[in-house]
């Protein structure tokens, strides 16, 4: 099976994989310039907090490289989505490079690769929780469409698909914009692993009859009380799982986690 990739940079041109379109056509758009960055984010041709950062390093470099100022290559960017922290996680960590007349280039790349490496921590470690073959449900997509390696969340059922623990995975549609009907039914499709779609407000019923056993989701935001911003319908999850006792768990690297935001109530929410 082809490596499923949601971007990646070449000969200075960064080929994004146009979201938009899937799961029908599997097109990439070529970001030759900040600008096609910047739009690439706004318009959601690329989502997902870990894939959002990781594509902005590489915009900055391309900014800087075009002969932009810092402040103008950080603010282009920095404005284009609200709540995903890890994209000003990647903007302060270039522009620090940046000063400290860094190797932009090696540092974008460097950001894509711990990702990566991340990626694989999360999976394994995640999938330690599990101990039989269980029937587990996840919510918006977390997979390779959303970071730069297997994923968060999805990242754990590709590793529990690895080592026959799945029996089959749960996808709500994640309404409105459909990230788990449309890709993370693809990234289960590509990887060969039994799933089921079903309505956002079907989950709490299966999850209250015993069926799920375990929930994963990925996170846009993490306080540093431990409070988590995510897709739309994550809350019910939540709140289904505390009353029948089904293990939750949100899987997000460390560039998730914004220190500066004391609990939920700071951190702002995207209205689209």
């Amino acid at each position: 099976m082809e490596e499923l990739k949601s971007f990646y940079f070449k000969d200075d041109i960064l080929y994004i994989l146009d979201q938009r379109r899937l799961p029908h056509e599997e097109i990439y758009f070529e970001a030759k310039n900040i600008n096609d960055v910047a739009y690439a984010i706004e318009d959601m041709l690329v989502r997902g907090a870990p894939a959002i950062g990781c594509v902005a390093a590489y915009g900055f470099y391309m900014g800087i490289k075009d002969g932009l100022d810092v402040d103008n290559v950080y603010n282009t960017l920095y404005h284009t989505r609200p709540t995903a922290v890890n994209l000003f996680w990647a903007l302060e960590r270039m522009k620090k490079a940046c000063l400290n007349q860094k190797n932009l280039l090696e540092e974008a790349q460097k950001i894509e690769q711990e990702d990566i490496q991340a990626n694989l921590s999360m999976a394994r470690h995640g999938a330690s929780l599990i101990k039989e073959k269980s029937v587990v449900l996840t919510h918006c997509n977390t997979g390779a469409l959303a970071t730069a390696g297997v994923g968060t969340a999805l990242g754990v059922i590709k590793e529990l698909h690895k080592q026959e623990k799945i029996d089959y995975v749960i996808a709500d549609e994640t309404r409105p914009y459909l990230q788990g009907s449309r890709l993370s039914a693809f990234e289960l499709l590509k990887a060969n692993i039994p799933h089921k779609i079903v309505v956002d407000s079907s989950a709490p019923f299966l999850i209250s009859k015993g069926i799920v056993k375990a929930v994963f989701v990925g996170a846009d935001r993490i306080a540093s009380n431990g409070d988590t911003a995510n897709k739309i319908g994550t809350f019910m999850l939540s709140l289904a799982c505390k009353e029948y006792n089904v293990p939750f768990y949100v899987v997000a690297p460390t560039s998730t986690i914004d220190f500066n935001a004391k609990s939920f109530e700071d951190i702002p929410i995207e209205q689209r």
